[in-house]
């Protein structure tokens, strides 16, 4: 990672930051973080890192794919480890293109939204954080997914649906979604 990537990753949050008021305190978190050492977005810093994830929607934006993760045995939304790379955009995409093994993605450049979250201890990982960004990817082509060896199934959900999901997570970005969709701003409690 070069302080230039780093840099790069700084002005996305800052631009997130102003751009969503109502979630300053959680911006002003991830940019603490992001400044708090070279080895942010390495899996080997024992008390978090950076991870990217995606809000992967079909091809009439009303459906979002969902994974059953087998390591965390919950329904999420694609994504994984930044292993150094800080275009965390970038680390979006190829996380969507592993996990659902759909050839035709486009991910959008900005923001969608940001979550940091507690990983349990596993085997002889130590409990940690993910520091979360979570970008829009479009797919732009076939939705005929293949399940990866990191899930247990993946399933195309109405996002309506996510609205009613028992993950804060997953409702905050369906609600995010739907108000962009129908054009009206959002506010996320």
């Amino acid at each position: 990672m070069t302080q230039a990537t780093i840099h790069a990753l700084v002005q996305e949050l800052l631009r997130y930051r102003d751009a969503h008021v109502d979630e300053r305190d959680t911006a002003e978190r991830f940019l603490a973080f992001a400044h708090s050492g070279d080895d942010v977005c390495l899996r080997s810093r024992p008390d978090g890192h950076f991870t990217a994830s995606c809000w992967l929607l079909c091809n009439d934006g009303e459906r979002v794919l969902l994974t059953h993760h087998r390591k965390l045995d919950r329904w999420l939304q694609p994504g994984g480890h930044a292993d150094g790379d800080a275009d965390l955009a970038r680390v979006a995409w190829r996380e969507a293109a592993e996990e659902s093994g759909l050839p035709d993605l486009l991910v959008e450049g900005a923001i969608f939204d940001l979550d940091a979250h507690t990983i349990p201890a596993h085997g002889a990982e130590p409990a940690h954080l993910h520091w979360d960004v979570r970008y829009v990817v479009h797919c732009r082509g076939s939705e005929d997914c293949v399940v990866s060896a990191e899930s247990h199934a993946l399933v195309w959900v109405p996002v309506a649906t996510v609205l009613a999901s028992d993950d804060a997570s997953l409702r905050r970005m369906a609600a995010k979604w739907l108000a962009r969709a129908q054009g009206r701003p959002t506010a996320v409690g």
